[in-house]
């Protein structure tokens, strides 16, 4: 699986703040790997990162990652007007648009990733439970269902590479 070296600023960009929020592309992909593994039986962490990967080529993932982790650290700076700054920094179960931002990168990759949104954001493994840990003193209100809707996306891309390799197979 090739590399793809020509990288956007915004892309780069989105990748270092990932990066420097704690969330590596290994994180990710294990996500995928525990979305994903009991559907295909030869799995690997390898596929999972590859499909996370193209995932953050995707400029709409880009500005989902920039949007919401600058909110988050705004709000860790006390820089948000009251009520909001409140509500993002206790993570208001009904506020809403951190999975709104999300919902802009779960849909890049078609309905499925809705389906997985949903059941990874209320199983929260992994690197999502760490992020949901308050006790750090970080917030990530936005982070955590960002990396929920890439860990999505990447499994949807997943699921329909692996439909395509079928059917290819089937007209052959």
């Amino acid at each position: 699986m090739a590399k793809y070296t020509k990288k956007s600023e915004l892309e780069v960009k989105a990748r270092q703040l990932l990066t420097e929020r704690g969330v590596e592309l290994d994180d990710i992909a294990e996500l995928v790997y525990y979305l994903q593994s009991k559907y295909h039986e030869n799995l690997t962490l390898e596929e999972c990162r590859h499909n996370v990967d193209r995932v953050l080529t995707k400029r709409e993932v880009q500005n989902a990652i920039l949007t919401g982790i600058e909110l988050d650290m705004l709000a860790e700076q006390k820089k948000l007007v009251e009520p909001l700054q409140k509500t993002i920094e206790i993570d208001e179960g009904l506020y809403g648009i951190d999975e709104v931002i999300a919902l802009s990168i779960v849909n890049v990759y078609g309905s499925i990733g809705l389906t997985n949104f949903g059941y990874i954001d209320k199983q929260k493994p992994g690197i999502l439970q760490k992020l949901n840990d308050k006790s750090s003193g970080q917030i990530h209100t936005f982070l955590d269902d960002i990396v929920g809707a890439i860990a999505a996306a990447a499994s949807s891309r997943l699921a329909h590479s692996d439909a395509e390799d079928e059917h290819t197979e089937l007209d052959n």
